[in-house]
């Protein structure tokens, strides 16, 4: 189970393009979202602050990565008929979080320390302001849109795949027949 976790086995065996977007995808974004633990820390952890380097890396990775994935669900037949809308608009948002990050981060700065005091106010109950940086405000908007909808969207798939019955049942049907205790009560009534 852990390697399939950690370097998504079973992506790896079926589709290897499909498996270097995807993981490159979801490293990437690990690396980010730890990259952003220096908001809401103070002091921030080592750990932490020597990821710092490689988060801007990150960032371009994971919106490469994404804009990968999102063509694929284009121009190959079988995944462009199996795509339903939501899965295009998850790959949206995702892409344009992604792209808010990287113009702060190159075109747009913004003011990093105030954004600090106003993630450490959230979390000590002392608000203080946010910036009035427009793409600040709609990149917090989109992470806002993210975690509103990830518990109903096909984005819960991490949690998921330590209950599928594929991954946690004995692949032996052929030999050892898998009744349910209130089916088996039912067979021998009949």
């Amino acid at each position: 189970m852990a390697r399939e976790v950690v370097f998504f086995e079973s992506l790896f065996k079926s589709r290897k393009w499909t498996w270097i977007f995807g993981w490159t995808f979801h490293a990437a974004l690990l690396l980010v979202v730890l990259r952003h633990l220096r908001y809401f820390q103070e002091p921030v952890w080592p750990l932490v602050v020597s990821l710092q380097p490689f988060g801007t890396y990150a960032g371009l990775a994971m919106v490469a990565a994404l804009g990968c994935l999102w063509a694929r669900r284009w121009m190959v037949d079988r995944v462009r008929y199996i795509s339903t809308p939501s899965d295009h608009l998850m790959l949206a948002l995702l892409l344009a979080i992604g792209l808010t990050g990287l113009v702060m981060r190159f075109v747009k700065h913004t003011d990093i320390v105030a954004v600090k005091m106003f993630a450490l106010g959230l979390l000590r109950l002392n608000l203080q302001f946010l910036p009035a940086d427009p793409v600040l405000l709609v990149h917090l908007a989109l992470v806002a849109l993210l975690i509103l909808i990830f518990p109903i969207s096909k984005l819960l798939h991490a949690p998921g795949m330590f209950f599928s019955p594929t991954r946690n049942q004995a692949d032996d049907p052929r030999e050892q027949r898998h009744i349910a205790a209130w089916a088996a009560a039912l067979d021998k009534r009949a």
